[in-house]
């Protein structure tokens, strides 16, 4: 495993999860109360020895490259290193990253001549935990050149991913990226014969943008022609070429693209059986070590709920919630399927602005929220947003899908309502 490059894909703008990439890469989106998106593939590479990470990212990096340098830090004889590369420019090229193969071919030189006859393409707004040292095993067994990680998926999901289509020899005979013609979606359907534990609900097997390359593969597919993404053009003109072939992935796995898809996923940490589990011994989730105190409880009804380090809670009620580091919850108030992320340091009450402290004052009502880093909210605050018609242009929150997101920073004065 030691001969494998990793290169984790930071996405493009994130517009499909503004208002929370305003400030902030995809990658660097915090999750679960404690990490950032991007320690899922990070922890997933760790955990089966690839320790050659690169991360290619060209939006509001700065929180990301912080994050990743105060976190992941090798010892000087594991050769490790987990390092940013931010779309720049060159003498040879005067380009922003046009794609996710332009991305690739814009940073060949820097792992061109690594020792490595691998290299393993992630994404790093997913949601998996995958047995990367069976996935090249398997890569290697089939004597294969690109190995593509597959799900099956129903056919109403099949119009936003990649889909391909495959052989009884799991050899890839056709791709197609998110076909929403009835012909296109009929034409990468699966054999009843070789569909698998989805069955009839689940007939197609989707892309996860998880991709295993031969070194020299990927450098002459990237060196031989000015493809801009791997699944546009790439794969699908590599089909008839080369040996590909498909990793059908049977665990959880989650598109963190929009903000319904980042605020049902989040809700599902705090059940009793979430589908992807913090809890795993034997494989965590690393993030940064921030050595807070325990979260402080007094008089409070909380069900399904995951609290974080370093908050204070008081004579409140939350539910089917997600409370982020340092968060502060006052007295009388109620908040129930809310994300609320936290914040990035302890205020001083000579820092409040307008009198509004971070976190949630008192006798509050909220409800289908997302609360970004740093948001004050005030006294006797009501948001529970149920109507129709979209908040003014100066409102300081946006909602999206019916979810009311406040966005890093913002302040809600006392006796506001959002309803």
């Amino acid at each position: 495993m030691r001969n494998i490059v990793a290169l984790i894909l930071g996405g493009g703008r994130g517009t499909r999860l503004y208002p929370l990439t305003q400030y902030r890469a995809k990658p660097a989106v915090p999750i679960g109360g404690k990490f950032r998106l991007i320690d899922i593939p990070i922890s997933n590479c760790i955990h089966w020895d690839i320790k050659k990470i690169f991360v290619l990212t060209q939006f509001n990096s700065l929180s990301l490259h912080r994050h990743i340098a105060s976190t992941y830090r090798f010892d000087a004889f594991s050769h490790g290193f987990v390092q940013i590369l931010a779309a720049q420019q060159t003498m040879g090229n005067a380009n922003w990253y046009q794609g996710t193969a332009d991305a690739v071919r814009q940073n060949i030189d820097y792992f061109r001549n690594a020792e490595a006859d691998y290299v393993v393409i992630l994404s790093g707004d997913q949601l998996f935990r995958i047995n990367l040292e069976a996935l090249v095993e398997e890569h290697r067994s089939r004597d294969a050149e690109i190995t593509i990680s597959s799900i099956a998926v129903e056919a109403e999901k099949a119009g936003e991913l990649g889909i391909l289509k495959c052989n009884s020899d799991g050899r890839i005979t056709d791709f197609v990226e998110k076909p929403h013609e009835p012909s296109l979606l009929e034409k990468v359907r699966l054999p009843e014969v070789l569909q698998g534990a989805g069955g009839r609900s689940k007939p197609f097997l989707a892309s996860m943008g998880l991709y295993v390359f031969n070194k020299k593969c990927l450098i002459d597919l990237l060196e031989q022609d000015n493809c801009q993404d791997f699944g546009r053009e790439i794969i699908p003109s590599s089909i008839s070429t080369h040996r590909v072939f498909a990793h059908q992935f049977t665990g959880y796995w989650e598109d963190i693209g929009t903000i319904r898809s980042f605020f049902e996923a989040n809700l599902d940490f705090a059940g009793l059986t979430p589908r992807f589990k913090f809890y795993d011994e034997q494989h965590p989730i690393y993030t940064h070590a921030r050595f807070l105190p325990g979260t402080r409880i007094s008089d409070c009804h909380i069900e399904n709920s995951l609290l974080s380090d370093g908050s204070i809670v008081e004579g409140c009620s939350i539910q089917n919630s997600v409370i982020g580091l340092r968060s502060k919850i006052g007295c009388g108030s109620s908040i129930e399927r809310v994300v609320m992320m936290g914040a990035d340091y302890y205020e001083k009450n000579s820092t409040a602005i307008g009198g509004v402290e971070m976190g949630i004052g008192k006798n509050c009502r909220i409800r289908n929220a997302i609360l970004d880093k740093n948001v004050r909210i005030g006294d006797n605050v009501i948001i529970d947003y149920k109507g129709l018609n979209n908040p003014p242009d100066d409102a300081p929150y946006v909602v999206i899908d019916g979810i009311v997101v406040i966005p890093k920073r913002e302040t809600i004065p006392s006796n506001t309502v959002i309803e």
